[in-house]
């Protein structure tokens, strides 16, 4: 399983920040003047794409801080905890979109054309400037690919305004406007449904996707001296970091000496061969417990 370790730039997060408050009011007074509900959907969107850069950026900054006695874990979930709020913030802009769009179709209203094309592709040029700023940094961390899935719909959201804005300039079609609106709120809630579920994952502390358990026993029992594992835990505290603890079966009684050698071996493999990098093993020789893997597993 690849594991990236991606440094995330504050700075660059910020500037996309900053970017996105101008288009946003830009767009919300051009919506309110042109009568557009796209152009005003695509202003809410960018609204949430200011929220989930700003709270990005602040559960960046939190991550970061160092472990102590009282979180000795650190700081790492805060920027899952972001991660889940804005992919659900999301879900809710596209569901109420939805809902004014049908009913601006049994009530059309003209809408300014013109301004329409102009702000929506000026959200474009905005928003593309955004995603280039985050896409090197997206893969490395669910909490920027948040933000940047946010900036990747407005973008293709801006793009459909503008298209939008085309055909009623040019045809007078102005139900283009509503049904521009209900395509943006869909993609909208495609784009978060994958994120909230790896977050819950996450914060339900599940096992990662791309690591068998089964197999993480077969090679521990590959190493010499050890019968097997078992009762184990496997979780991912952020983005990154892959936590495992198990108890280890020795087949022999190994002094002190031994024992750490060899549990030395299985973490070398584990993070080799499965990136885990946090590994706690409870040595055991001859104990009468519970052998399966998953405590409770029959």
């Amino acid at each position: 399983m690849a594991i990236h370790l991606h440094g995330v730039s504050g700075g660059r997060l910020l500037l996309a920040l900053v970017l996105n408050v101008v288009i946003a009011v830009a767009q919300i007074v051009g919506g309110i003047i042109s009568g557009s509900l796209a152009l005003l959907s695509d202003a809410l969107h960018n609204f949430s794409d200011v929220s989930a850069l700003a709270i990005s950026y602040i559960a960046q900054k939190i991550s970061s801080k160092r472990a102590t006695r009282f979180g000795t874990f650190g700081y790492k979930r805060a920027e899952i905890i972001a991660a889940l709020f804005n992919s659900s913030v999301l879900a809710g802009i596209g569901l109420y979109l939805i809902y004014e769009s049908v009913i601006r179709f049994y009530n059309p209203q003209p809408v300014v054309s013109s301004l329409v094309m102009a702000l929506g592709a000026l959200g474009v040029v905005v928003n593309g400037g955004s995603i280039w700023l985050l896409e090197a940094e997206a893969e490395g961390s669910m909490n920027i690919r948040a933000a940047y899935l946010h900036l990747l719909g407005d973008t293709l959201t801006s793009v459909a305004v503008v298209a939008g804005g085309a055909a009623i300039h040019l045809w007078q079609i102005y139900w283009a406007d509503p049904l521009i609106s209900i395509l943006i709120a869909l993609y909208l809630i495609f784009a978060s449904v994958s994120l909230i579920r790896e977050s819950t994952a996450i914060l339900m502390e599940f096992a990662p996707k791309g690591v068998d358990i089964g197999e993480i026993a077969e090679e521990v029992s590959k190493i010499p001296d050890i019968e097997n594992i078992h009762r184990i835990h496997l979780w991912r505290l952020g983005d990154r970091e892959i936590f495992l603890q198990a108890h280890l079966d020795f087949s022999r009684n190994l002094t002190l000496k031994e024992t750490t050698r060899r549990i030395e071996e299985v973490e070398k493999m584990l993070k080799e061969r499965f990136g885990i990098t946090g590994v706690v093993l409870q040595p055991e020789y001859m104990r009468d417990d519970e052998k399966s893997l998953i405590k409770g597993e029959s």
